[in-house]
């Protein structure tokens, strides 16, 4: 009977190896967007092969794919157990707690994988943008400018740059930013209102009421916009101004309470 039981085992065994699917049936299941049958075939082949790394990180980008982050983060970890210097697995803990808004969980992941593959634009782009939302806007900025002369034709990278620009004074870097971004993007609202914000900053008045209005008819709530096109228009010297300032300030707008008070008092 233990014989028996020995080699139904042994069979067993057999059976599972030859179902087992080579990385590169796997592989094409992942960039197919077959996640689960990539899982399940991940799954049986670690039966016989424990420790395969790449078949553990696409399992996780699997399961990131299916919105499972608890299982991509096990993977990860356990990437980690076999190489604590397996760079893809720190950037993969950290955009998962990026995504997440928990920055600076993620930073400490990404720093340490930027500094694992220097020369990775994926994960050079992550640092630059993780580094902006902990504020620490030079450090965004170099990170930033190594993707830029990666890749210039990425545009979402004069966006962030225009962002940490902004955010550390530098409002004609910011401008000069935002002006290649929305060459390239000429419809994001975001940008738009971010660039006429630097240009009121530093007087380019018309340019700046042109972003503002741009904003405004295609998001005619942007309290804000509103509000700094009141501002452009005082500056400008047009009293209607002062009655955008009063709306937006009804509507809820600090900044444009303080500039009713400051610059619209009679």
């Amino acid at each position: 009977m233990k014989r028996l039981y020995h080699t139904l085992t042994i069979i067993s065994s057999v059976f599972l190896l030859s179902c087992s699917a080579d990385p590169a049936t796997i592989e094409s299941m992942y960039k197919d967007g077959k996640y689960e049958q990539a899982i399940s075939a991940i799954s049986r082949r670690m039966f016989f092969h424990i420790g395969e790394i790449k078949m553990l990180h696409i399992r996780a980008r699997c399961y990131e794919e299916l919105g499972k982050f608890k299982e991509a983060l096990d993977d990860y970890e356990r990437i980690l157990d076999f190489d604590p210097e397996y760079a893809q697995a720190h950037a993969g803990i950290g955009k998962i707690h990026f995504d997440q808004e928990r920055y600076r969980t993620a930073e400490l992941h990404i720093l340490k994988a930027s500094s694992l593959d220097p020369e990775d634009f994926d994960i050079l782009y992550l640092t630059g943008r993780s580094q902006l939302m902990v504020k620490n806007w030079e450090r965004a900025e170099n990170f930033l400018k190594r993707v830029q002369d990666m890749n210039p034709d990425f545009a979402p990278v004069y966006y962030y740059m225009g962002m940490a620009r902004a955010s550390r004074g530098d409002l004609y870097g910011a401008t000069a930013s935002f002006n290649t971004y929305l060459k390239k993007e000429p419809d994001n609202l975001s940008a738009r209102y971010n660039r006429g914000f630097a240009m009121l900053k530093i007087g380019y008045l018309p340019w700046a009421l042109e972003d503002f209005d741009f904003v405004l008819k295609n998001k005619p709530d942007h309290n804000e916009a509103l509000a700094r096109k009141g501002v452009c228009l005082v500056l400008m010297g047009n009293s209607e101004g002062c009655n955008l300032l009063k709306e937006a300030a009804k509507k809820g707008s600090d900044y444009a309470l303080s500039k009713l008070e400051e610059i619209c008092q009679n």
